[in-house]
């Protein structure tokens, strides 16, 4: 088995609702992740995409359970960490050290109290990764090294820094463990887009470098589609497709998927003139009270009766290529 085609992480029917109060004596759920399933396989990056709001952040905090599930399996290298008709939750403290998240705002994650250098380190404490101090200094001025930071920032606060410079130290605060899977959780959207192509680039040599696996979250699905192997799109808290990135922006099979392609600028002003914009007219329904059956139907264009009553499953339209519409059905 080649380590592409190794499965890394498995998520099975997996579900996040959050409690919110409806009155004195009532309570309802907000449905921010609803029946997700999919794999991550080593070595890739599954790049996830779709509105504000759709669940893609709550996803993937979820998986590395910074936001315990409602329900659903999710299995790590084989090692279930999580299954809910098992009763299983597994210890996180070991898994720490193997799934890290990069924050999508870099002054919002960093503790103003505290230096980059301890920032960096702390993680190195938890888990006993150095034996005296001078190992420890040596890790974390290797780690700023290796995200492009000098080792005198170690002793500057966040505040010294740019955005961009804030998410490198983010990113060497993930890599001080070493890990294996990372949540890219929208890590450049805060950033200027000339910021934004060094971090980009940046990850990438840390992946050919150390063997990284990452779920890349953003709303630019160009960038997605630069990154990424493959990419799932998102609405309402559900996969609605889910392809190689080639395929899946040369096909797209779900009509949601092909809006927002369509809304991607094109280089070449001939093609652009000739790109067929797709507007969705309507808002995205509530996640506290989400329509019947296919979400997506009350801005679909070719929402029959089927679409209002049944809800699609994700299937196998081509090999690798998976979408949830009834129009697919044939």
């Amino acid at each position: 088995m080649s380590e592409q085609s190794k499965v890394l992480i498995e998520v099975e029917n997996l579900r996040k609702y959050f409690s919110i109060k409806a009155g004195a004596f009532r309570r309802k759920y907000v449905q921010a992740v609803e029946s997700v399933t999919f794999s991550i396989y080593k070595g890739e990056t599954l790049g996830l995409v779709g509105e504000s709001g759709c669940g893609k952040t709550t996803l993937g905090r979820t998986i590395i359970r910074l936001h315990e599930p409602t329900s659903g399996r999710i299995v790590y290298d084989g090692t279930p960490i999580y299954d809910s008709e098992k009763h299983i939750a597994a210890d996180m403290l070991p898994f720490r050290r193997k799934m890290q998240i990069i924050f999508q705002d870099p002054s919002a994650s960093l503790d103003p109290r505290m230096t980059v250098g301890e920032i960096v380190g702390e993680a190195l404490d938890i888990h006993g990764l150095c034996t005296g101090k001078q190992e420890r200094r040596d890790r974390i001025n290797e780690l700023l090294d290796v995200v492009g930071l000098n080792t005198e920032h170690a002793n500057r606060f966040p505040h010294e820094f740019s955005g961009g410079q804030q998410q490198r130290v983010g990113i060497a605060r993930a890599l001080a463990v070493e890990p294996e899977f990372i949540v890219c959780d929208e890590p450049i959207s805060a950033l200027d887009v000339s910021i934004q192509s060094q971090v980009v680039n940046m990850l990438e040599d840390l992946q050919a470098d150390k063997n990284l696996t990452y779920l890349f979250i953003a709303h630019d699905i160009s960038v997605v589609r630069h990154i990424s192997n493959r990419i799932g799109v998102m609405y309402l808290g559900q996969m609605v497709e889910l392809a190689e990135s080639y395929e899946l922006c040369s096909h797209p099979l779900h009509p949601y998927t092909q809006t927002l392609l369509s809304a991607v600028p094109l280089p070449d002003p001939v093609k652009s003139r000739a790109n067929k914009r797709i507007l969705l007219e309507g808002d995205i329904p509530s996640p506290v009270d989400p329509p019947s059956g296919c979400r997506f139907h009350t801005r679909c264009p070719y929402a029959t009766d089927r679409c209002r009553s049944e809800q699609p499953q994700l299937k196998e339209q081509s090999p690798g290529h998976f979408a949830a519409c009834h129009m697919l059905d044939g």
